[in-house]
């Protein structure tokens, strides 16, 4: 189950996509995987750790998840021992789908723009933007990181330019008892 969740998590696929995952679909570098359900190509770049565990594997069936005994799951079989997992983990209500949500926000945490994300999940935009807006922690990081970026825009030559709208000449500064208006000028 460990080999599934690390495939599932760096790659924000499905289950039934990961459990036909042949081992000719890993290039040393990328898994390319038609989905299922869409239909689309997706060729997702293996992180350091998903390739590392690839790597590390006996290639024991033409597919890369398998039983025990090397055979493909079925899937009952494999929602049955995944729940078993979980429970002996203490986690409930964990089902599998839920980690390619876990992808999407990950991947918007880490600076991804939809576009960037729906590329390696799959989804439409529209379903991985309603992934983020029921899911995604709004966390004071987020927040600090938002700010940060704020700030590095203000620090820019257009943000210190001057407020004073063009072809206006400089006012001049106003003293009281001066003018008959009794009010500063705008600045």
């Amino acid at each position: 189950m460990k080999l599934a969740l690390v495939l599932a998590l760096h790659t924000g696929q499905r289950q039934g996509d990961l459990l036909k995952l042949a081992w000719g679909s890993y290039d040393g570098t990328h898994i390319a995987v038609r989905q299922g359900k869409t239909g689309r190509d997706v060729k997702v770049k293996c992180t350091n750790a998903l390739k590392t565990t690839l790597d590390g594997l006996a290639r024991t069936s033409p597919l890369i998840l398998t039983t025990k005994t090397g055979r493909a799951f079925k899937k009952r079989y494999f929602a049955n021992q995944w729940e078993a997992t979980c429970k002996a983990a203490g986690i409930a209500d964990l089902h599998f789908h839920d980690i390619r949500g876990t992808t999407v926000t990950m991947l918007f945490q880490a600076g991804c723009s939809l576009g960037e994300i729906v590329s390696v999940t799959g989804h439409s935009l529209r379903r991985a933007q309603d992934i983020l807006d029921k899911y995604l922690a709004r966390t004071s990081t987020m927040a600090d990181s938002a700010i940060a970026k704020m700030e590095n825009v203000l620090e820019t030559d257009f943000a210190k330019r001057s407020a004073k709208r063009g072809g206006e000449k400089p006012a001049k500064e106003w003293r009281a008892g001066e003018d008959s208006n009794p009010r500063p000028p705008d600045s």
